[in-house]
């Protein structure tokens, strides 16, 4: 907070408002030098009042001033002399936060003052909520970069990472990551508002500050390997190639690649550790029929949790035999003789085993994986490193269902354990992880919210310390209860009205936060808002670029050779 506030850069003073209605200032300078989303400060009496300027209004003292043009009625002095008394530009401001800075520093009552403070007579001052209004005519000015760091903190600190800048005085906005994992987050934004590219920004600056460990389900492969980007040509850097020791790609079936290059490991699935309620969730995207459930409940009674997709798998469908009567019935190991011994009706078996098809013939699924992939996955995330699940050449949302929610229901069951026993014993806390997931109303729409593992993850997994990072460009089609369990929301421009109201549910002002939202450019600023950061701010992002590569690496120069060597294989969980 800047205690000073002649240094700072005067724009206006307080001439009317409410809390509910938002403040009212006459601006002292010319309305160019103030945009909407500006962050201002107000200073009345022994208090600063931090808030937004979410619109601009013209006025005058007379109306016939703002409807007659002087400058061809009066010489230009007196024409100008004219304008600056009877025409005005007000701001309206969106009080958020507000902090007792005490009387004049200095002076006698300060110091009384700090005695009581420091005496415990009264509370350390701290920011708080706007609960009242400054005086009329208190003074308002541009926040400073001592503003910026007051409230979202210092970009020195090892926990606040740099998103982006206030778009007048080009300040660092921080974000702390601490906060950040604590509870679910989102990035959203119309198609071609760069979603991919801060997605990777935020994740660089888990990876680099050692935060959290990482799982990204890259269904697009696009986080994985270095690429070249479409519009300009220029390389961007992917994960793995920017922490080598630190990330692995991990591709999904036996000898893929991803855009030529061989990942760290092959990802294979093995049947036995398939369960009904992973098909299940495959219902629209298979049209599976409602009698499903039933069918897979018999199947799991009939072989087993552990060998009914197997056994499923190899029946023959619509296979017959003839009798020595020379009558046709259905073979011994055909679905329909399985259906009619178990009492299942033979048409929906039939029907469920064509649909599954699909799955059956993927070479991800294999009865005897060479190695237990799966867990070694996990165990990297246990141990501290970061994983990028690339899809290859399985683009298909059946795909991404599946695989996507299998993974994570088995990583669920992991840190749950882990959770339990270090609430138990007190030793081995768990390691933060973060689950990144794109297009994610493919999992969390209202169809599909409450079959998928990532809905329980949103809702009730922040205490087994796993959160979600969504990225999304159709937040209205996320269920609504996922999305009101988000603590970070990240959003750039969104042309859709169902998609605004959605990104600002649960949210105090979002009528003006809307008009914001409406108002950014649509490739290179964002509006930062939600429980992670102290208020919501637009930005404008930073780029994901060779500078932006180049000022994290001088960040990790400043670390110690050992220390630095520690982090670069992911074992040094600080904070």
């Amino acid at each position: 907070m800047s205690t000073q506030s002649e240094r700072k850069e005067k724009i206006g003073y307080i001439v009317g408002g409410g809390l509910r209605e938002n403040l009212r200032a006459r601006l002292s300078v010319p309305a160019a030098q103030v945009q909407e989303g500006s962050f201002v400060t107000v200073y009345s009496g022994n208090w600063v009042f931090y808030g937004l300027v979410t619109d601009l209004q013209l006025g005058a003292t007379d109306p016939r001033f703002a409807d007659e043009p002087t400058g061809a009625r009066f010489p230009p002095e007196i024409a100008q002399s004219l304008l600056g008394q009877t025409l005005f530009t007000n701001i309206e401001i969106l009080p958020v936060l507000m902090v007792e800075r005490g009387p004049d520093p200095g002076s006698e009552a300060y110091r009384n003052w700090r005695t009581e403070i420091e005496s415990g007579l009264r509370p350390e001052p701290g920011i708080l909520p706007v609960k009242t209004v400054p005086n009329h005519h208190a003074d308002v000015y541009l926040a400073d970069a001592g503003d910026i760091a007051e409230i979202f903190g210092d970009p020195q600190e090892e926990m606040n990472f740099v998103v982006g800048y206030t778009r007048e005085g080009n300040h660092p906005v921080c974000l702390n990551l601490d906060r950040f994992v604590q509870r679910s987050a989102g990035v959203f934004g119309a198609t071609g508002t760069g979603k991919s590219f801060l997605t990777r920004l935020l994740l660089a600056g888990l990876i680099r500050r050692n935060r959290a460990s990482v799982l990204v389900f890259d269904m697009h492969n696009e986080y994985g390997f270095d690429d070249v980007a479409s519009d300009s040509g220029l390389r961007v850097r992917g994960l793995r190639d920017a922490f080598p020791a630190r990330v692995r790609v991990a591709g999904l079936g036996r000898a893929s690649t991803i855009r030529g290059r061989a990942p760290d490991f092959h990802l294979e699935i093995a049947m036995k550790d398939i369960r009904p309620v992973d098909i299940e969730l495959l219902s629209g995207v298979l049209n599976l029929r409602e009698t499903t459930p039933t069918t897979l409940e018999a199947l799991v009674s009939s072989f087993g949790v552990e060998e009914w997709f197997r056994a499923f798998r190899a029946m023959r469908n619509g296979a017959v035999v003839e009798t020595e009567e020379g009558k046709r019935v259905p073979a011994p190991d055909s679905v329909a003789a399985w259906a009619n011994r178990t009492g299942v009706h033979p048409l929906a078996a039939e029907g469920l085993h064509s649909k599954l098809s699909m799955l059956f013939h993927r070479d991800y699924i294999v009865e005897q994986p060479a190695t237990d992939s799966v867990g070694e996955l996990v165990r990297m995330l246990e141990q501290g490193q970061h994983v990028v699940l690339s899809f290859g050449k399985y683009e298909q949302d059946v795909d991404y269902l599946f695989v996507s929610n299998l993974l994570t229901r088995r990583i669920r069951e992991v840190w749950e354990k882990r959770t339990d026993r270090y609430r138990t014993t007190g030793t081995g806390e768990p390691r933060p992880l973060v689950i990144v997931l794109e297009e994610a109303h493919k999992l969390l729409n209202r169809e599909l919210a409450g079959q998928t593992t990532f809905s329980t993850i949103a809702r009730e997994m922040r205490k087994y310390y796993v959160t979600l990072l969504i990225v999304d460009q159709r937040p209205s089609q996320i269920y609504d209860e996922v999305m009101s369990q988000l603590g970070t929301r990240i959003s750039g421009w969104l042309g859709d009205e169902d998609d605004i109201r959605a990104v600002l549910a649960g949210l105090a002002g979002r009528e003006t936060l809307r008009g914001m939202l409406t108002h950014l450019q649509p490739r290179e600023e964002v509006l930062l808002l939600g429980w992670g950061v102290p208020m919501p701010i637009p930005l404008r992002s930073r780029k994901y670029d060779e500078r932006f590569w180049q000022e994290l690496r001088r960040g990790d120069f400043e670390l110690s050779g050992a220390k630095q060597a520690i982090r670069e294989l992911g074992f040094e969980n600080e904070g």
